[in-house]
Parts: C-alpha cells; structure tokens; sequence
C-alpha cells in the first residue's frame, strides 16, 4: 500500500487543505504531523499567546482524527532533522506539504527536500495560502508589480482567466487516514509543559471551528465593513486575521465571502485579501525587505528616536491617548485594529523618530496574527520605505486621528481609564487640559498620565528634515 506524510505548518486545518487533499486522493495511508520548531520558539518568552493559538487549533485537528481512528504526530526540535526522521519510521513514500514564502521557511523545506530526495523519497509542495504566488501575476513588461492597484486589477483578471470567477475548493476524504494511536497525541499530552512554556490564553480560541464562527458572524456586517472598519471602538472587524495566519482556516473561504456580494464593503474586504497576497508576493520576489528598505535610498536615513522615546511607546505612556490606548491593547491581547496599526507606526516613525524596524519587531514579537509579509509590509508603508508607501511628507496627526476615528473616546476610555474624567474634546489630548480641568477630571498630567514625551509639531519638521536629508 502506497503511504504519504503530510506536513502540517502554518495551515493548522482538515478542510479545504491542498496537500492533504492531494495526497488522500492520491495515497492509501496518509499520516499527518506538525513541528514545534526550536529555531522558532527558543527565542520566545515562557508565555506566549500564539502557543496556545497554535494548541488549541491542533488540538481540534487531532479530536477530529481520533474520532476516525488517526491522530496527528507532534514533534519538537529542528524540522530538518525531524521530518526526515519520521519518514523513515513510518516508511512513507513521498512527503507533502504547503508552500510557505517567508526566507526561513524556504531554506528549510529546500533543506528537507533535499535530504529525502537523496533517499528516494517523493517530496511535492502545494499552493495552498494564496490564490496567485510569487510572479504568477506580471505587467505587460514581464516584472512583478511594485504597486497595489495596477496589481490588483491584474489580479481580478487572472482569476477570472484561471477560475472563471469561482474559488476553488480542496475535499477531505477521512477513509485515507493512516490509522494512528500516538501516545503524546496533544489531545491527551501537556505539551506547554514539555515544551517549557506557559499556557497564556488569547483572546481568541484557535481552530477551525471558531474561525468559521467568526466569519457567519462578520456576513451580518460585511456591508459596513467600507466604513466601519475604521472605527477601533465599533468592533466591526472580521478578527480573521489570526486565523488566517495559522492556516486554521483557508484564503479561499475568505474570498468566498467577499465575493458572495458586491456591496462596497464586500470589495474592500476583498481587496484586503488581494493586499495580503500582495505583500505575500514582494517578500517572495524582493526578500532583501526583510531587513532592509524596500527603496534602498531610505537604508540611509539617521534615526534621530532614541530608547527613551521607544520605550514610552512599548509602554503605552507616550502622553498621546490614541497611540497609549492602542499599545496597551496590544499588550495585553495580542491584538490591534488595523487602522491603530497605521497610526502607531506612523508615529513611532514620524513623530518620534525611530527606525521602522524596531517598531516591526516589537509587532513580531507581540501580535497573535503575526505574518513576516503583511507586518513588513505595513510598516514599510507607514515608514514611506516600502513598495507603494504613502510619500514621507504625509505624517499622521495622531490627535486628528483620534478625533476623527474615536469621536467618544469610547477606545482611549477602555485602555486608558485614567482619562475618562477628561471632556469628549480634551480626552484626545489631555495636555491641553488646565489645571482646573484636570482636576475635574481626577487625572494630573506628570502624575496619574503622562506629558507628551515629544513635541509633535516641532517633531513634525523634524522627520521631514532627516527623511530629507537621509534620500537626497
């Protein structure tokens, strides 16, 4: 009987899965199996969140394989000694897997491949997490496109050229399972302990089950999603985000829900989806953008932040309420609002004049939806360094942007309750308010919240100065 493994990565899911599709039509016995990767979790604190993301996906995996007489094979260490290892002791012929874009990934399923390929064994990846990779999409001079809306026009083409409009979708077929009765299953095995972490809960429960209700949930208001989607406080976003990261639920469920309609907000909630594969595609063509400028000219500016102005802003105590509120939450969830993001960057850049790359680490190392591609991206764009970034002379005005995206204070209020006494006018900055005013609000500036730690209009000629002077 003709066996197969199939790797499981950053797709923690049963259904609508390219490789496990392909290789349980193909394969009489299919095993499955998943690394906790040492070179990825040895840098991490004992709790963090996506750990137990990740847990609770697989564990739903590995319930639904039990019920069928399988369970999914967990390893820990280096998965290119580990995948080979497995291999051979389950004798399987070929090995399948998803394709994953980020540099390290592709070093080693190129280093795994290599070893199982000088052992005869059948090693086939799969386009699973985008609809259209690397240079699937071309202008008519033959290159990768540089800019989102030109490369999202193609993209509907090419779609409608490929799929006729329809996405398309991967069956699961249980009567192909290997059967498969593992003693440290992670259904019935502590593996935060065996892998000296800490179970730290997000505020999302991982697995495919949970991410579909989420998204019933966001059909009843996609409408809104054009406006809405803006506005921290209305909590009128998907929260897809983490689930797509980890795979526990597929791109293409996605597009089906943008496409089922063609509301506004059913368009932009498909352009978001187009924007990721965007960015999935320059890190795959221009990997150089993981550490350095998109625009190598912006690898020259001099960083006039220092540590005193990051820290307020890692803190949430910079004395700018929208910025405070926005980094707490991400402190204490794991999560911020894609428009907070724009926000936060494009002040940790432009307000407090500090290098774009120490603000995408601290993203990396916080966010439960973390991805390599979307949070280089978004920076890049926020930093003006980036393909299609907004130019470096519009800086945004974190005090407007409060204004016009949290009118009540209703976002500042919940993360920064020290403000809540303060006037719908004053709450988006407080350090207008006089003394009179501060004590009716029980909150002094200095003591109970912090003074501005940057004066944002003298900081404002700043930035352009040394962008300035960093690009001629």
């Amino acid at each position: 009987m003709s066996s197969a493994l199939v790797w499981i990565r950053r797709d923690i899911r049963l259904h609508d899965h390219h490789a496990l599709s392909c290789a349980l039509e193909k394969f009489d016995k299919v095993y499955l199996c998943f690394v906790f990767d040492t070179k990825i979790l040895d840098p991490l604190p004992e709790k963090d969140k996506r750990l137990t993301f990740i847990h609770q996906g697989l564990r739903e995996v590995s319930t639904h394989l039990i019920e069928h007489g399988s369970d999914i094979e967990i390893l820990h260490g280096d998965p290119c000694e580990e995948i080979p290892k497995l291999v051979k002791s389950l004798k399987v012929d070929a090995l399948y897997y998803n394709r994953d874009y980020e540099p390290y990934a592709i070093k080693r399923d190129t280093s795994v491949t290599k070893t199982l390929e000088e052992r005869g064994i059948q090693v086939k990846s799969f386009k699973d997490s985008v609809l259209f990779e690397k240079e699937e999409i071309l202008n008519k001079q033959g290159s990768v496109y540089k800019v989102f809306t030109p490369y999202k026009r193609a993209w509907y083409e090419k779609f409608m050229q490929v799929y006729s409009g329809e996405v398309p979708q991967y069956s699961f077929k249980y009567s192909s399972l290997a059967p498969n009765k593992i003693k440290k299953s992670i259904s019935h095995h502590d593996w935060h302990k065996a892998l000296g972490f800490k179970e730290d809960l997000p505020p999302l429960t991982g697995g495919t089950s949970e991410a579909r209700k989420h998204l019933q949930k966001f059909k009843g208001h996609i409408k809104e999603y054009e406006k809405a989607r803006d506005f921290p406080a209305m909590e009128k976003t998907s929260n897809m985000s983490p689930y797509i990261r980890h795979g526990m639920i597929s791109v293409r469920d996605l597009l089906r829900r943008g496409l089922e309609d063609k509301s506004s907000g059913h368009q932009v909630w498909t352009s978001e989806v187009i924007w990721r594969e965007f960015y999935q595609m320059i890190l795959s063509c221009f990997p150089h953008v993981q550490k350095k400028c998109f625009k190598p000219e912006y690898d020259n500016i001099k960083w006039l932040g220092g540590t005193k102005e990051f820290k307020a802003w890692q803190e949430g105590k910079t004395g700018f309420p929208i910025v405070d509120a926005a980094m707490r939450c991400l402190n204490e969830t794991g999560m911020m609002h894609n428009r907070l993001r724009m926000v936060v960057a494009s002040f940790l850049c432009k307000t407090l004049l500090v290098d774009w790359k120490k603000g995408e680490k601290y993203f990396a190392l916080k966010l439960l939806d973390y991805d390599l591609a979307a949070n280089n991206g978004g920076w890049q764009w926020s930093a003006s360094t980036g393909t299609d970034a907004q130019p470096y002379f519009r800086i945004f005005n974190p005090t407007s942007q409060s204004e016009k995206f949290d009118p009540d204070g209703e976002f500042i209020k919940r993360w920064c309750p020290e403000l809540k006494g303060f006037s719908k006018k004053k709450i988006h900055e407080p350090s207008k308010a006089d003394m009179l005013e501060q004590a009716d609000a029980k909150c002094t500036l200095g003591i109970n919240y912090p003074h501005p730690v940057v004066d944002y209009k003298l900081n404002r000629q700043k930035a352009l100065d040394m962008y300035k002077e960093g690009i001629k």
